[in-house]
């Protein structure tokens, strides 16, 4: 079969690394000579990009090669990334039919693609991700349909939180030599995107593995001086608290690049509970470091993670949290239920708490995160922002949508011709999740 009349599909589960992994591995197999189709369509070659960060995700990765199974007893199946780095086993029960390949075989997978068609027998190759030494993303992909990219500059991660799998399954820390990130950075700027998320396993360890080392405020003073960037926006995706020096806070205040949208896991707000996580802070250092971000960046948006359920989380534990992220000034709470995860200490440590008592905790933090979303946008009502317009208009409107350089999302009137444009749109008001504007 030719290979430009092979379709191929690449479905995505997890974080945003995993969606740069699934753009890069899409502009891969386009080089190849592969055409890409969205899930929808029918494809001779299904790929599932998975995790394996909860239960939850297992599952849906489980369920979504169950579903392409069912669509031809002669197309390939294909389950790549972190589920498949932990588990090849777990996987291949699913089906015969189906392959199996690691996180370091992402970079070949058109190699594995061509193998699969000539001889159609599936295949497992899951390689020690621990030996992996370099970063190893092929160059810019193509974010299909949109006005903003991620740019994945880290992968892995050296901390050992008693909770998370991700380490054994990412790797040690590695970064995108600092060359190749600004070479990068400008190959998206030609192609007109206007903003650019910087992502990573664990983004505030950029740089500290290369020879010479660097670290990303470096990385972000370069940035700012070079003249090609000055119209774009770059968004920062996540930081560990201990990692914002008061350089990096007063950079960001500053910079007329970086967007004023800051997220950071916080976990939990019991400082019992952060200890047996392994997380290197406490409650009090964490609320000191909000206190720095607010009064340094005007019109902070600051979004934090947070896990519920944790072994031995008690009533008292989680009110904890429950007040401390009630004095937190953040816009919104990314709320987690607590996943047992073999192979890590949590999951042998004693006090597991049931499901029922998890979701509950759930249900009442993202509450909370409604309430503070709601309030941190209407402190900008009859305010006007600069916006940059998707190429999706909304869903129950069809008007054009964007998102503020401080992470507020947008709905307004307007023509196409817009997509792809920063444009000031006045904020009138809030309608559930979302602001009503209009131009102007």
């Amino acid at each position: 079969m030719n290979s430009n009349k092979i379709k191929i599909s690449v479905s995505t589960l997890g974080c945003k690394v995993n969606q740069c992994d699934s753009a890069a591995m899409e502009e891969s197999l386009r080089n190849c000579g592969y055409k890409i189709v969205s899930s929808s369509k029918k494809a001779d070659v299904y790929i599932v990009n998975t995790c394996v960060v909860t239960k939850k995700t297992e599952a849906q990765s489980r369920r979504l090669l169950r579903k392409y199974l069912r669509v031809s007893p002669d197309c390939q199946v294909i389950a790549v990334g972190c589920y498949a780095q932990k588990s090849v086993k777990d996987l291949m029960a699913v089906s015969k039919r189906v392959s199996v390949f690691g996180n370091s075989e992402k970079k070949d997978i058109g190699k594995y693609v061509k193998k699969l068609l000539s001889n159609g027998q599936a295949k497992q190759q899951v390689s020690d991700i621990l030996l992996e030494k370099t970063f190893s993303t092929p160059a810019n992909p193509l974010f299909v349909d949109r006005t903003r990219a991620f740019l994945k500059i880290q992968d892995g991660c050296n901390s050992s939180c008693s909770y998370c799998i991700v380490p054994s399954v990412r790797g040690k820390s590695r970064s995108l030599p600092k060359e190749k990130l600004i070479s990068r950075l400008q190959a998206f700027s030609d192609q007109g995107y206007l903003e650019v998320v910087l992502t990573g396993i664990h983004l505030g360890a950029y740089g500290f593995d290369l020879d010479p080392a660097v670290n990303i405020l470096e990385v972000l003073k370069q940035i700012e001086k070079e003249d090609m960037f000055s119209t774009m926006r770059i968004r920062l995706s996540s930081f560990e608290p201990g990692e914002f020096s008061e350089e990096l806070i007063s950079f960001i205040s500053n910079s007329k690049i970086i967007c004023p949208h800051v997220h950071i896991p916080l976990q939990s707000g019991d400082p019992e509970i952060l200890k047996k996580m392994r997380r290197p802070y406490s409650p009090s250092l964490f609320s000191g470091l909000t206190e720095k971000l607010f009064s340094a960046v005007p019109g902070l948006n600051m979004g934090i993670d947070v896990i519920v359920g944790f072994p031995g989380e008690t009533d008292a534990h989680f009110n904890n949290t429950l007040e401390f992220l009630k004095q937190i000034p953040a816009a919104y709470l990314h709320v987690f239920p607590y996943s047992q995860r073999e192979g890590t200490p949590a999951a042998e440590f004693d006090g597991q708490l049931s499901e029922p008592v998890k979701k509950q905790r759930v249900k009442i933090l993202r509450a909370l995160s409604d309430e503070k979303k709601e309030k941190f946008y209407k402190t900008f009502i009859d305010q006007s922002l600069p916006v940059l317009v998707e190429a999706k208009h909304d869903k129950k409107t069809g008007a054009l949508r964007g998102f503020s350089r401080n992470y507020i999302p947008v709905i307004f009137n307007g023509d196409d011709d817009l997509i792809g444009k920063e444009i000031l749109v006045k904020l009138n008001d809030v309608s559930e999740d979302i602001v009503i504007g209009e131009m102007g």
